[in-house]
Parts: structure tokens; C-alpha cells; sequence
């Protein structure tokens, strides 16, 4: 019997990257495609080819996908220091974000072999918007305000509309708010929580544009990549639609940034920092300051996947993480 081919878009990404090595402790075949070269993670029973190519150029989705069986897609358009905030009109994320997903569609129809290619995709929770509910399920209706959320929404019908075509058999999973690191992270975090932890890790204030009452739900990027393994095994059962990810408990972010000073404090030997409000800057979003808890429990029941990093535990290996950047020293 063939080992099965997955090809991995964003393989040097902050997602990709732990989906990787996640998936390179099964016996498989892994073909990691990224702008840079991947790292090959350390005992890996996978056989890994690396594939370095800059995908936005004509014809390299068609060779990054030849003779995969299975596709997941987790490149993300990077702009400063965040991968979602982007201006109206941003022609550049829009080819990453939305042209890619194209490009993959294109290809995998112009593929004569079957049977079908089953394609994983990562969106956003905020692709639903605004709805005005606390708790989400993934039955809300989409109407996403941002311009990231509405091209992860355009990119995931493109997806979905080709499985219903025949063309491939596609999964979006729709993530939340995702952080943190591992001892064998190769890719920066460029999200709030490991934001603020180098923020007290250097002796500076925990920043909050509100009063800490905003709740998130908080998915450690480890936990994620094993919802991602899940679906490869259950890509049948998934296909068609998105499902939502997440822990199920939204935590006030006042609460998790204290938390992140005391574990800064109990690892460095140094008083804590303060965790301040101030006052929001131009560029917030009216999502900034609403609150979001996943409830997760579909994606669960098909798959037999559930979170098990408590938070406690992943802040404090951020913590540890972050503390030996080089560079860093004491403070």
C-alpha cells in the first residue's frame, strides 16, 4: 500500500510549522513547502522532502501538490507585525490569502487522478463577524467586518464550492485566538499573549486597550496542530464545511496578563509588572474589544480532538521560551 503524500503549505509558519512536526511523528510522507527551507524536526518517522518555492509565482501550486493525497494549507500573509490586520484594498494579501487558495483549486482540478485530494485549510474564527453572540458554535451566519476575515471567507467558499464541484473534498478549521511555543518552535508568535510576555520579560507594562473584562478564548498552538492531525484522519467525515476550534472557556485578558507577570516574576527573580489600560490606538477594530468563546464540541464529537495544554502550563513554557531568545539578557 502507497504511504500517503501531504503536502504542507506554510511550513515555516507559526502554524505550519507545529502541524509539521506533528504530523512528522507519523509514518507518512511530508512534503513541506514554504518560502524558506523548513526544519526538519528532530526524530521525525515521516519522510520529509523540503520544498522551498515562492508559491505566488505562475505554476508553483500545481508542482508543490503534484502526486499529493492530501493537502493542508496554512499560509498566511504576513504584514508587520501582525498576520490580520490589513488595509481595504491590500493586493498583496489578497493573492496570498485568497490566490493561493485559487491557485490550489486550479490545480487540483486540472489533475486527472483520483480519487479526490483532500484539502485542510485554516481560517479564522472572526470570519463570522459580528454576531452578537459570546459563545460560537460555527452556525452563526457570516458577515465578517475586517478585511483579513473577509478574504479568509472569500478563500474558504472557494474551497468549499470546489468540493461541492467534485473537484477535491475540503476542510476549513476555524481558529481562535492561538499562541505560544514549544521547546522546538522555529517560528515567532507574533500574537498578543507572547507579546506581552516579552513585554514583562524586558521589565515594561502589560498594555490593554480596555479594562481586562475582554475574554478570549486561548488555543496553545500545540493543540492546534494536533486538531489539524485529526482531521487528516477524518477528512471524510469533515468534508464540506468549517468547524470551529477552541478551548471553550473565554478568559478575561486582565486575568491572563496578570498571570503572565507573575510567571515572568517567578522565572526571572524580578517584581512583577503592572498590567495598565490605555487608551487604544487608531488602528484598533471593533473586534478588539468584544468578547470570544469557541464551542468546539462538533469538531470534537467527529474527531475524538479536544484541547489538553491547560493554560497555566503554556504560558508558563511561552514564558520559558521567550526568556532564552538570544539577545534578550537580563534585564
Amino acid at each position: 500500500m502507497k504511504t500517503p503524500l501531504i503536502t504542507l503549505l506554510g511550513a515555516t509558519g507559526f502554524v505550519g510549522s507545529a502541524v509539521l512536526r506533528e504530523l512528522a511523528r507519523r509514518p507518512v510522507r511530508i512534503r513541506a513547502v514554504s518560502r524558506r527551507p523548513a526544519v526538519v524536526p528532530a526524530g521525525a518517522r515521516a519522510e520529509i522532502e523540503v520544498f522551498t518555492t515562492d508559491l505566488t509565482e505562475p505554476g508553483r501550486m500545481a508542482e508543490a501538490v503534484k502526486g499529493a493525497d492530501i493537502v493542508v494549507h496554512t499560509v498566511a500573509h504576513i504584514a508587520g507585525t501582525s498576520t490580520w490586520r490589513i488595509e481595504d484594498g491590500d493586493m498583496e494579501a489578497e493573492r496570498v490569502n485568497v490566490g493561493l487558495v485559487a491557485d490550489l483549486v486550479a490545480a487540483l482540478a486540472a489533475r486527472s487522478d483520483r480519487p479526490r485530494v483532500k484539502v485542510l485549510f485554516a481560517g479564522a474564527v472572526s470570519q463570522a463577524g459580528p454576531c452578537g453572540k459570546d459563545v460560537i458554535d460555527g452556525s452563526e451566519p457570516d458577515l465578517p467586518a475586517g478585511e483579513y476575515d473577509r478574504q479568509k471567507l472569500r478563500a474558504e467558499r472557494l474551497l468549499l464550492a470546489a468540493d461541492a464541484e467534485g473537484v477535491l473534498h475540503g476542510v476549513s478549521l476555524r481558529l481562535p485566538t492561538v499562541f505560544g511555543y514549544e521547546p522546538e518552535s522555529t517560528a515567532p508568535d507574533k500574537g498578543v499573549v507572547s507579546a506581552m510576555v516579552r513585554r514583562a520579560l524586558s521589565g515594561e507594562p502589560i498594555t490593554m486597550w480596555h479594562d481586562g473584562t475582554v475574554r478570549r478564548d486561548l488555543l496553545h498552538v500545540q493543540d492546534v496542530a494536533t486538531a489539524f492531525a485529526a482531521a487528516v484522519d477524518h477528512a471524510e467525515a469533515l468534508r464540506g464545511r468549517h468547524w470551529v476550534l477552541g478551548t471553550g472557556v473565554g478568559r478575561p485578558l486582565g486575568g491572563v496578563f496578570e498571570e503572565v507577570a507573575a510567571l515572568v516574576a517567578r522565572h526571572t527573580g524580578e517584581p512583577a509588572v503592572q498590567v495598565v489600560s490605555v487608551e487604544p490606538p487608531a488602528h484598533a477594530e471593533a473586534g478588539d474589544f468584544r468578547s470570544v468563546t469557541v464551542d468546539a464540541s462538533a469538531f470534537g464529537g467527529t474527531t475524538g480532538w479536544s484541547p489538553l495544554l491547560p493554560l497555566t502550563e503554556a504560558l508558563r513554557r511561552t514564558v520559558a521560551f521567550l526568556a532564552d531568545e538570544p539577545g534578550r539578557g537580563a534585564r
